[in-house]
């Protein structure tokens, strides 16, 4: 479904990503893990349309998309949450939803209906449907950020540092919730600092190392020396 082939992004005369090679496959999830600076988000944000590659392509569903829009991502089927939880800080937990899935869903019937199967997935925002997004835990945020993609209906899911500043728990509680989505065929991409919550996640990985795909394969393959790369990236 997704092709990375030779992607180099740059931020003014600082060459982030150096000619990356990467492959999603349909129903696969996948994880890019590296160092603090190895180029991981840099990835995403191409992928996601928040950052214009310097070189290279990106194609969907055999059509180029390097270069679009997050919107215009997002009617094709590739939805991102970028790190950070982007939510709507002065909206209530159900605007946020609505004003995500409207346009991708429809009418009112069918945005209501996956707004519910949202809530159903994330038992602790169904109680704070009224309550502003920005006087939410940050927990609670992500699982917003995170359910509002997954009402999208997206066919990829895009994930920057799912656990960033959240407690152990709460971040098993989403993977669980991203586990059952992918056992039922949702595609993802995730980058994530967390290792073990990833290996548990994914059915390939690649490793960056200053930009660059050092090795990837299945997390059963790298796990006896996975650790060791990443510290390598590190030092």
């Amino acid at each position: 479904m997704l092709e990375v082939d030779g992607l180099v992004v740059r931020y003014g005369g600082v060459t982030a990503v150096r000619g990356v090679d990467l492959t999603v496959a349909d129903g696969q999830s996948v994880g890019v893990v590296g160092a603090n600076g190895a180029g991981k988000s840099s990835v995403l944000k191409a992928v996601g349309g928040l950052a214009r590659p310097a070189g290279g392509s990106i194609t969907w569903n055999g059509r180029r998309i390097d270069g679009h829009t997050p919107h215009e991502l997002a009617r094709r089927g590739v939805v991102v949450v970028p790190e950070g939880r982007s939510v709507f800080a002065s909206l209530t937990v159900l605007e946020n939803l609505w004003s995500a899935v409207f346009a991708r869903r429809g009418g009112p019937q069918r945005v209501r209906r996956a707004i519910d199967e949202t809530l159903g997935l994330f038992p602790a925002l169904a109680g704070r449907t009224g309550q502003r997004a920005g006087s939410l835990s940050g927990g609670e945020q992500q699982m917003l950020a995170i359910g509002r993609a997954l009402a999208m209906d997206p066919e990829l899911l895009v994930i920057d540092e799912l656990s960033l500043g959240l407690a152990p728990l709460v971040v098993a509680d989403i993977y669980a919730v991203l586990r059952r989505q992918h056992d039922e065929g949702l595609t993802l991409l995730l980058v994530e600092q967390h290792l073990p919550f990833l290996l548990a996640a994914t059915d390939h990985v690649y490793v960056l190392r200053r930009g660059e795909v050092v090795e990837h394969g299945a997390p059963d393959a790298l796990a006896a020396d996975l650790g060791a790369s990443y510290l390598g990236a590190a030092r």
